[in-house]
């Protein structure tokens, strides 16, 4: 392969990006400019295929570093050539490392090999979708732990044909389009030359059967959208916008298939007393100035109901919190828990009488 062309410029990566920074931008860029998505570009998805297919292999990296270009000689594909040839992949290709991406990991899996000349063979049905819902809590809730019952309307197994989506008694006749093998193959020709595409049959959405008596409740779906009631338990010590997962309280999957996970966004609601900073509480208490002066007792609440008094040191200083060790939030999934922190606010008297004023320039006088 010669080129003049500016591999890392087609990849948007430095010189010196790692092999992991470039194997990132490459996916995110085929998937982006793949010619079957809306918006895709063939000639842009071309070039970033040959882009990564040099920068991906260290030889062909070093010597496109040094010279510019990379010569390959006679390693130029053909139609009956291995479509991975000069990717650094081989037929073992592991669809993990699409992970963590964002987005469905199969569609991401799915756009790289279409952009090869291939189609892998999609499930027959796929999972049920997942599904997100907010959750509203109290503070003094997420203090102690709570369990919430929470409507969810989500897709369920019809009970008619127990998520068959047709009658099992009456059986099924093998799909005379692919001979009961739930695939079409093709011959197509793509960007590398002739290659087989493997598609799921449509006569019978890849099961490679056809149900004799469809079920006329859910229209052979097997699912149906229903209300219910979902109990979620939430764990003392909880935070707002953590998250609340519920294996398999999603929508369950067509035809059987597996269902999805619920998740729940957590809110704590602010409280009139206590401002929370993680498993820390603030709290503002208003004491007269003479209590102060006089060091008084001082009497609070915490947030669990715990009462706490004691004397007002005769050396505080007002500007800096009084802090009451383990009187706070638990910590999530520890017996641990955060501190209480006390502002004092001086409150003085809205009105003074002339004997009060008479007597507070006595005790100024005796102070200094």
């Amino acid at each position: 392969m010669a080129s003049s062309k500016d591999y890392y410029k087609i990849l948007g990566v430095e010189r010196g990006a790692s092999e992991e920074d470039i194997k990132k931008a490459y996916r995110k860029l085929a998937h982006q400019h793949h010619p079957d998505k809306k918006g895709g570009d063939a000639e842009q998805f071309k070039a970033i295929n040959e882009a990564y297919q040099v920068l991906s292999n260290r030889e062909k990296r070093s010597q496109y570093d040094r010279f510019g270009r990379v010569n390959e000689g006679g390693q130029g594909g053909s139609g009956g050539a291995n479509p991975f040839g000069g990717f650094g992949f081989d037929m073992n290709f592991d669809p993990s490392m699409f992970e963590g991406m964002g987005g469905d990991t199969g569609e991401i899996f799915d756009a790289f090999f279409e952009g090869l000349g291939i189609k892998r063979r999609r499930r027959t049905y796929e999972r049920g979708e997942d599904l997100e819902l907010s959750l509203g809590i109290t503070l003094e809730e997420a203090f102690s732990g709570t369990v919430k019952d929470i409507n969810v309307s989500h897709f369920v197994a019809c009970k008619d044909c127990k998520g068959a989506g047709h009658d099992p008694k009456e059986g099924t006749t093998q799909c005379a389009a692919c001979a009961g093998q739930g695939e079409i193959r093709e011959t197509r020709r793509g960007f590398f030359g002739n290659s087989i595409y493997i598609k799921a049959c449509a006569a019978c959405a890849g099961t490679g059967s056809i149900p004799n008596k469809v079920c006329a409740k859910c229209s052979g779906v097997g699912r149906l959208k229903e209300k219910e009631t979902v109990s979620v338990t939430v764990m003392a010590g909880i935070e707002s916008e953590q998250i609340v997962k519920i294996a398999k309280a999603g929508n369950c999957g067509a035809r059987g298939a597996e269902a999805g996970d619920l998740y729940l966004h957590v809110t704590v609601a602010p409280h009139k007393t206590f401002e929370r900073k993680g498993s820390d509480l603030i709290m503002k208490k208003e004491v007269p100035l003479i209590d102060i002066m006089t060091n008084r007792k001082l009497d609070v609440t915490s947030i669990g109901g715990d009462s706490y008094s004691f004397d007002l040191p005769p050396d505080i200083a007002v500007s800096e919190p009084i802090r009451i060790p383990s009187a706070g939030m638990p910590r999530l999934g520890s017996r641990a828990r955060g501190n209480l922190y006390i502002e004092l606010v001086i409150r003085k008297p809205k009105k003074l009488t002339a004997e009060a004023k008479r007597l507070l320039e006595e005790l100024r006088g005796e102070l200094e």
